[in-house]
């Protein structure tokens, strides 16, 4: 890479338009209609919390810094599936850092509301970035060029020239998205290990009823979108993103191994 990331960085995702865009309130984007399909109210198991955990949970609150969380200036609405099962679709929150001009760092959850479950990651990379990957680190990456332009990946409730210049910078870039919880097939309890996830690449992939169902939550139209950013310039997707499209991915699996330097 040509020059380092700066760890402690936190920039605006463009131009100082949205910069501005930013600082306006965002108590828009929590609100109750924003669940996503999956049972987001199946409760993990445990009982309800005690007084005391909520007292000690709100101390918390007040009197420690969460310096990485407050660095999350941006909120994206999306779709994943899994990379080995073009049928299993998942609506994904997504809270972002940008670390640098290059790098964003989001966390993933299966709706906005303050319940909601912490389902994934996505790093973020910029197409310079990615094209200096070495090969089998590609196979592990997709591209957003069709989630922006076919108006599938949306910044909700901030103004439309802000959010327009958001999917102008992220257009280029690359994402790597692992999902720790299969929320598709268990709400209450995250079972088994991480799944390597996928973006769309066309129409005619992604399951219709979900982005229907996703758009009247936030009273938004994708297709809306995709006539919005008509105008956004586009490059070739980099060879070696989107390796599924040949037909196999790669996945993670569950194997017994031996344990290295183990002390009893």
């Amino acid at each position: 890479m040509n020059r380092p990331f700066a760890s402690g960085c936190r920039r605006a995702f463009t131009s100082s338009i949205f910069k501005g865009m930013l600082l306006l309130p965002f108590a828009g984007l929590f609100t109750p209609e924003a669940r996503a399909q999956h049972k987001t109210d199946a409760p993990p198991p445990g009982s309800q919390r005690s007084t005391r955990s909520k007292i000690l949970n709100t101390g918390a609150d007040v009197l420690q810094n969460k310096k990485p969380i407050d660095a999350m200036s941006a909120y994206l609405n999306g779709f994943h599936f899994y990379a080995d099962d073009m049928g299993r679709q998942v609506e994904a929150h997504h809270f972002c850092t940008h670390l640098t001009e290059d790098f964003h760092q989001c966390v993933i959850f299966d709706s906005n509301e303050s319940n909601a479950k912490l389902i994934g990651i996505e790093y973020i990379v910029s197409e310079r970035v990615f094209n200096s990957l070495p090969d089998d680190e590609k196979k592990l990456w997709h591209s957003h060029n069709y989630e922006v332009k076919s108006g599938e990946l949306i910044a909700p409730r901030i103004p439309d020239v802000a959010e327009h210049a958001l999917m102008q910078d992220l257009v280029t870039t690359y994402g790597k998205t692992w999902h720790t919880w299969q929320i598709d097939r268990d709400a209450t309890f995250p079972l088994g290990i991480p799944q390597l996830m996928m973006g769309f690449t066309r129409d005619g992939q992604i399951n219709t009823p979900m982005v229907e169902n996703r758009d009247k939550r936030f009273d938004v139209s994708t297709a809306g979108q995709r006539r919005k950013r008509a105008d956004i310039a586009e490059r070739p997707v980099v060879n070696g993103a989107n390796v599924w499209q040949s037909g196999t991915s790669v996945q993670l699996t569950l194997a017994e191994v031996q344990v290295k330097n183990l002390r009893r």
